[in-house]
């Protein structure tokens, strides 16, 4: 029997995310098929996904040990909240990705990135009160960061677009310069230039005083702002500050962890221990909505301080540790250990960066950044900023190939079980279409 394609008959009713409406509805992109490292459109075509659906794919999709998970435990136990009770399944989840974190010892569920991120400054505000410090109020960002879309989240990020709508968020939040530098450009991995940015932390403290500030949140790897690897000891530089002051260190992991630099987390593969971490997408391979909050036992251990009959952290959702989502975590995890998805990352990571890197010869390319199987081809301006990107992005689509255009950044992150084909696959796709902009 042939397959049936349900094709919408009514593109108004759902108010799309971060989407120009009217522009989707005049060229409307549907996707109704995945498979591997492949979407397919409801007319038939074929697209790789080089984006790894949202940065979040890692396994690729529709991984048949994953879906059985689902289905199994969807027959077995639906949901069942967390609030003052429990299911085995959430515990397991929780030891398994903790196993993965050397140094962080327990974590907090949520069901997305940007729950993550309030949870992670909410923790961090919450431990200092705790602590007999509530003073320290200050939640210090760094601009062009991504830290979701939530209201604390928002505060902390970079991104003037996505906060303009809104006017004044978290009172308390102070933002450290960005880390992009002219003569960084053309960067393999972590760029020589920029780690004395890192001082505008040390700033910050002059400024207001290091007693005032509760935390500091960086991505270790900037994501969604463009693709930026941190400048060699820079993170470094960002511990020694905060330690020097007391202020925790959060690091968000929602796109690296979970193997995108070849380790579990990001914070492995550049030799810097952060207090807290968040984590999503990977998590659950993107199949059911899942995100988490690492923390250290330090951390974990003040709010113990708490009567026994009173809750460590008024706080939580109702999906937290959701069992769907559980098992779709344990099952993921064990399709990383055991197909080796964490070190296929590591073994193509150079592969990757030599394809980006061999577009810098093409006229339009301005520079390339990668960074484990993270990167982005910058493409000169044409016209207002994103005209460029945009153009590229639907040339790319129609040549089969999805990238997630971020201004003239045409920004990929691939499923980590490509193939040295695959690369060469995208490899081709992007050099005959932007060799032709």
């Amino acid at each position: 029997m042939p397959d049936t394609v349900r094709v919408p008959n009514d593109l108004d009713s759902f108010w799309m995310p971060f989407t120009a409406s009217r522009a989707f509805q005049e060229n409307p992109r549907l996707i109704n098929k995945a498979d591997g490292v492949y979407y397919s459109t409801i007319d038939g075509k074929q697209l790789f996904d080089g984006t790894g659906g949202l940065w979040c794919c890692n396994a690729g999709h529709n991984h048949p040990r994953i879906v059985k998970a689902i289905q199994d435990q969807a027959a077995e136990l639906d949901f069942v909240h967390s609030f003052g009770q429990g299911h085995p399944i959430a515990f397991e989840a929780a030891a398994r990705v903790v196993d993965l974190a050397p140094g962080l010892d327990h974590v907090f569920f949520t069901n997305s990135g940007s729950e993550a991120v309030d949870t992670a400054l909410k923790i961090a505000l919450a431990y200092h009160m705790a602590n007999g410090e509530g003073e320290r109020r200050i939640l210090v960002g760094r601009e062009k960061a991504y830290h979701g879309i939530n209201f604390g989240g928002l505060s902390v990020g970079g991104i003037g677009a996505n906060k303009g709508q809104f006017g004044t968020l978290y009172p308390s939040a102070a933002h450290m310069r960005h880390t992009v530098l002219e003569e960084n450009r053309f960067s393999r991995g972590q760029p020589d230039h920029g780690a004395d940015l890192a001082d505008d932390l040390q700033r910050l403290c002059d400024l207001h005083g290091g007693h005032a500030i509760a935390a500091v949140i960086v991505e270790p790897v900037s994501g969604a702002g463009g693709v930026f690897p941190p400048p060699k000891g820079y993170l470094q530089r960002l511990r020694e500050i905060c330690d020097a002051h007391g202020i925790l260190l959060i690091f968000d992991e929602v796109i690296t962890g979970f193997g995108r630099m070849g380790t579990p987390f990001a914070y492995e593969a550049f030799g810097v221990q952060p207090d807290l971490v968040t984590c999503a997408k990977g998590m659950t391979n993107a199949t059911v909505p899942m995100g988490g909050v690492l923390t250290t036992s330090r951390v974990r251990e003040v709010f113990r301080k708490a009567p026994s009959k009173v809750p460590d952290l008024f706080h939580g959702y109702t999906y937290s540790g959701h069992p769907l989502a559980a098992a779709a975590c344990i099952a993921t995890l064990d399709v990383y250990r055991d197909d080796k998805v964490f070190e296929n990352a590591r073994d193509l990571a150079e592969p990757w960066a030599d394809m980006l890197h061999g577009l810098a010869d093409l006229d339009a390319v301005i520079d390339v950044r990668s960074c484990g199987i993270i990167g982005a081809v910058q493409l000169a301006q044409q016209g207002a900023v994103g005209d460029a990107g945009r153009a590229a992005h639907a040339a790319l689509w129609d040549e089969g190939l999805i990238a997630r255009p971020v201004g003239d950044a045409m920004c990929m992150s691939p499923p980590l079980v490509l193939t040295q084909e695959h690369i060469d696959e995208i490899g081709a796709t992007l050099r005959r279409v932007l060799g032709n902009g």
